[in-house]
């Protein structure tokens, strides 16, 4: 067999676990998982020392683009994360103006084709003014989702009451991710705080009752309508222990924050580069993290890369604005989790390839194996780096992670057998497409 791309030597991580073997790329898809040596291609990667994964997805993601530049955008954004050994991500739609109509939509995927270095897919805003047309941009090309603010965003883009949501609900068919917080909790504590208090008060101001009762309110809709939620970003105990009794409506993500910092520490270290939404949180939810992705409770992990400027992050609480960046460390922090035993390199692969292709109907990626996209992310299992912001290529420059020393590292990202990073430098232009989705 004459391939375009053989990986060799590597170990993989199928499906079916860890193996040695040869991977075999014709026509940007896996042609075989067992090439023999009188198999030829035009390129040949040795992968000895290697482990080869499929492409990891973030499916979390805010590239503010419709945005500020200076910031982030759509180029630098995808830049950052195939350096960061992530193949496909998917961009939250909270822009300026969001991505909430059939105009802007198919303005952003034109724009996407042209800027990404890594395939993607868009979420609509779903908005109590766009409820009609739900159902038809749900099923639009290169959409992942809807996402829903049920808490915590604009007034044009929140949708904080029941009437709404549930409307929301019955628009459409296919998993609406959500932030889930309550807006009237939010509302009523906020008199109890004012500007230049600690940076830890903002994890008491958006408490685990705001995050828990957010929902519980959405369970019960999703059980009322039948509509399957992807609850975003899970933070507490309570909510990890509630949804194991909604797995028939629901799916879950927690980021890599939750499981890596802790509160109030992370605030007196960080100040307002710790400002997220959900807020860190303690010890105990930091412990109830873990605990539901060894029990099987989380579906995905994602990074919420939600960049801001260093000046705004350097304000006083709470004009500090929330949201941390995490594209292009999410995989060497979770490589560096791996080796200090808290999961398997299997598990990781699970929650950052196969949960998503799962939860969201992705189409043709998630796993190693014959006729899936030869998207591939080769680590270093036992490379040994530290964290530095000169490495973020991000405009905005800082990450939270900065110092972290980290054992596991990301060396190449292929997409679609296009080797578009290696040892730490992009290689060649935009190769990004819109991924594709079950309707």
């Amino acid at each position: 067999m004459h391939c375009d791309l053989l990986i060799r030597n590597g170990t993989c991580v199928t499906p079916w676990g860890e193996e040695a073997a040869n991977v075999g790329v014709a026509d940007g898809r896996i042609a075989t998982l067992s090439a023999t040596s009188a198999d030829t291609a035009d390129q040949v990667i040795d992968a000895s020392g290697l482990h080869v994964l499929p492409g990891l997805i973030d499916s979390h993601v805010h590239l503010r683009d419709p945005g500020d530049p200076a910031v982030e955008t759509l180029s630098t954004g995808t830049r950052a994360a195939v350096l960061g050994g992530i193949a496909t991500l998917f961009d939250m739609p909270n822009t300026n103006p969001p991505i909430a109509d059939q105009e802007r939509l198919d303005w952003k995927r034109g724009f996407a084709e042209e800027q990404s270095f890594c395939d993607i897919g868009l979420y609509i805003a779903g908005a109590k003014t766009n409820i009609g047309e739900l159902a038809h941009l749900e099923s639009e090309s290169g959409v992942c989702a809807i996402k829903v603010f049920a808490g915590s965003s604009t007034a044009s883009l929140l949708v904080e009451d029941d009437e709404h949501l549930e409307k929301v609900m019955r628009a459409g068919r296919r998993r609406i991710a959500f932030h889930s917080e309550d807006e009237y909790r939010l509302q009523a504590r906020k008199p109890m705080f004012s500007r230049g208090m600690p940076h830890r008060s903002h994890m008491e101001w958006r408490d685990e009752e705001c995050a828990f009762l957010g929902t519980r309110r959405l369970m019960a809709l999703a059980r009322k309508t039948g509509r399957p939620a992807h609850i975003l970003h899970v933070s507490t105990a309570e909510e990890l222990n509630y949804l194991r009794d909604y797995r028939d409506v629901a799916t879950v993500e927690v980021l890599v924050n939750h499981l890596t910092q802790v509160a109030p520490e992370c605030y007196d270290t960080l100040k307002g580069f710790g400002v997220m939404n959900p807020p860190i949180r303690g010890p105990r939810h930091h412990e109830a993290s873990w605990a539901a992705v060894c029990d099987g409770i989380v579906d995905t992990i994602g990074s919420d890369h939600a960049p801001h400027s260093r000046a705004a992050k350097e304000l006083p609480w709470p004009d500090c604005p929330a949201g941390l960046t995490g594209v292009q460390t999410l995989v060497p922090v979770m490589l560096d989790h791996v080796n200090a035993g808290r999961l398997s390199l299997s598990r990781l692969v699970d929650l950052m390839a196969a949960g998503p292709a799962r939860v969201y109907g992705l189409v043709g990626k998630g796993r190693l194996a014959a006729g899936y996209d030869a998207d591939f992310t080769l680590v270093d299992m036992k490379a040994k780096r530290t964290i530095e912001e000169s490495w973020i290529v991000s405009p905005c420059g800082w990450t939270p992670f900065a110092g972290k020393k980290i054992t596991g590292w990301p060396m190449a990202t292929i997409i679609r057998g296009h080797t578009i990073m290696r040892e730490d430098e992009v290689l060649g232009t935009p190769i990004g497409r819109l991924a594709r989705f079950a309707s």
